[in-house]
């Protein structure tokens, strides 16, 4: 069950619960995670009994949070009377202005205290929130806008930058300005068009103070639609994902769920929540415009009144300080917020003992991730899982013991998903052990891409979600992620899944981050090349990271050249490297130098 290096990590007489017995006791009947059926677009499905039904009965739980602390950004604070305060004002606002049920509301900006704001006030009228990627372009933000047909958009000064010259390509008929210059100036622009957010609800700091206004009167259902998330777009065109209420608020069980799991397959029992519970403290630093950072970090955090500790961007330095200043329980993100943490310089000068727990998730995790988290960070609880945009975040996780135990699986799906392996044409179920496409059902798939029926169909079948990621099973049920299929490459006839080898050039302590991309071979088809950066003041061979590929695998996986990159590896929002242009970076590299 465990790994070689890992077991001294394992305490004596684990786990005292199966996996299986640790989610039959979570949810029996009477328990907080209890599960019934559902028939939902005319699938069955298991469901979270007790769960918020939609996002107004997850600002409703906020509500309760009173004085509590739930919003920090900087210098500005914000208790939980203020966060709920804000939301029904600019809801109010929004229903004055012509928002009806149904039509989408976009919100374009980097992780501000409006961010969360926006997001409740739009979902409570019953607006379907059109989350839009703050490092688009002007033109990927019109598309975005267009694909949807957004209305209302909510943005900070730098995306009003971008939007301006392509406003009068889009549908809105209402831009709420978030903070800064940029509000006087849109004003002054297109003053029937653009307001400043802080006209509506004031200043962070006066939150509190605002009247207390009744709930927009909206029929909500879980069903409703609720959210769009674009697709990362790594390749082609970016989708629009269609969530419901159900969709989203599924995940502020699955992730509090996974957490208890944990204790129960330790033997203790899992801690008090709720108002009887200490406050915990979450840096979030994952882009809210992602599924990552709005779902099980934002929606789920706030959810069981947590204080929610907002980056502007990711910085290393500034997270170590931020964790000592606000005494920092769950910190993490992408991978590569984790390997920035473990190989800052001053890492050790911070006091950072209230870490309970470091996550990762949102792009694969080389497995010697956990094992250098558990030195650096012995009394944190490490975790990763898989999920996707169409999935809405979070579907299986992989926690302290049990990701000690298997460094290198994403974990097992919540007590309400399944999932299974399904042979290539999609006609046969595959045994454990075989690798296949990842196949998933449960209150988490979306419910459609947003105007794109040929697709959905594509897509989702009798409620199974294709992943398109190549996949095994073990007898426990936990997931090994080979590959994406479209990364697969080729050489020679052989199959190569990328993340095996990447994995394995991630075990040097010099390599700080390595990609496997395929080049064209006149007889072999493909060549594997892997591109590295290592950690400063680090050096390490060509020849000897092709040894330790070779130690590890079989001959025709090494890579056939290895090439070190100076500067770190192109990625997008969440981690995931962009191998179409690496590959084209690294052709453009080679070409240069054979002239």
């Amino acid at each position: 069950m465990s790994q070689s290096g890992f077991e001294s990590s394992l305490p004596s007489g684990w786990p005292a619960l199966s996996i299986a017995q640790a989610h039959a006791r979570l949810t029996e009947p009477g328990a907080r995670f209890e599960l019934e059926e559902r028939e939902i677009r005319g699938v069955r499905l298991r469901v979270w009994k007790n769960a918020p039904a939609t996002l107004r009965d997850v600002l409703v739980n906020a509500r309760a949070y009173g004085e509590r602390t739930a919003l920090v950004y900087e210098g500005e604070r914000t208790n939980y009377a203020g966060l709920v305060r804000a939301a029904l004002v600019l809801a109010h606002e929004l229903r004055q202005q012509g928002l009806r049920k149904g039509d989408r509301v976009a919100i374009s900006m980097r992780n501000l205290p409006e961010w969360p704001v926006a997001f409740f006030a739009a979902a409570i009228c019953g607006g379907i929130v059109t989350a839009c990627n703050a490092w688009w372009s002007a033109d990927e933000l019109r598309f975005a806008l267009r694909d949807s047909g957004a209305t209302f958009a909510i943005v900070d000064p730098e995306r009003l930058e971008r939007l301006l010259p392509v406003l009068s390509q889009t549908e809105l008929t209402r831009v709420y300005v978030a903070r800064g210059q940029g509000q006087a100036e849109a004003a002054s622009a297109t003053p029937r068009v653009c307001v400043a957010l802080a006209d509506v609800i004031g200043e962070v700091a006066g939150w509190h103070a605002l009247p207390e206004l009744a709930w927009p009167d909206v029929e909500l259902v879980p069903e409703d639609d609720a959210t769009i998330f674009y697709t990362s777009g790594t390749t082609g065109t970016p989708k629009g994902a269609l969530g419901t209420h159900r969709n989203a608020c599924s995940n502020t069980f699955t992730t509090a769920c996974a957490q208890a799991r944990a204790y129960l397959r330790r033997g203790e029992a899992p801690p008090v929540t709720g108002l009887a519970a200490p406050q915990r403290s979450v840096l979030l630093a994952v882009p809210l415009f992602h599924v990552l950072g709005c779902m099980p970090w934002m929606l789920a955090g706030l959810n069981q009144g947590s204080k929610l500790v907002l980056m502007h961007k990711w910085d290393a330095g500034r997270a170590l300080a931020l964790i000592e200043q606000e005494r920092i329980t769950q910190a993490g993100g992408v991978p590569t917020f984790a390997w920035d943490l473990l190989a800052h310089a001053e890492r050790d000068r911070f006091d950072l003992s209230s870490l309970e727990a470091i996550n990762s998730g949102g792009a694969p995790a080389a497995p010697e991730l956990v094992r250098r988290l558990r030195e650096a960070f012995p009394k944190a609880r490490p975790a990763n899982g898989w999920g996707m945009t169409e999935v809405t975040s979070s579907f299986a996780s992989n926690n302290a013991e049990d990701y000690l135990a298997r460094p290198s699986s994403c974990g097992v799906p919540a007590p309400t998903n399944d999932w299974k392996i399904m042979s290539s044409d999609g006609t046969r179920e595959l045994p454990v052990g075989e690798v296949g496409e990842l196949w998933i059902k449960g209150p988490q798939v979306i419910k459609a891409y947003w105007n794109r029926p040929d697709e959905t169909a594509l897509a989702i079948v009798d409620g199974w979600l294709k992943t398109g990621d190549l996949a095994r099973l073990d007898d426990e049920n936990f997931a090994y992620i080979v590959d994406r299929s479209k990364d697969m490459l080729i050489r020679g006839g052989e199959n190569i899944h990328c993340v095996e080898v990447e994995n394995v050039l991630f075990e040097h302590p010099a390599v700080q981050d390595a990609a496997l991309i395929g080049l064209p071979h006149p007889t072999l088809g493909e060549e594997p090349v892997a591109v590295v950066s290592l950690h400063p003041a680090q050096q390490v061979r060509a020849d000897e990271l092709r040894a330790l590929v070779a130690s590890r695998l079989a001959a025709f996986k090494v890579p056939s050249r290895v090439l070190f990159w100076p500067e770190g590896l192109p990625r997008n929002q969440v981690g995931k490297v962009l191998k179409q242009v690496l590959r084209q970076q690294v052709t453009d590299l080679l070409d240069a130098n054979n002239t």
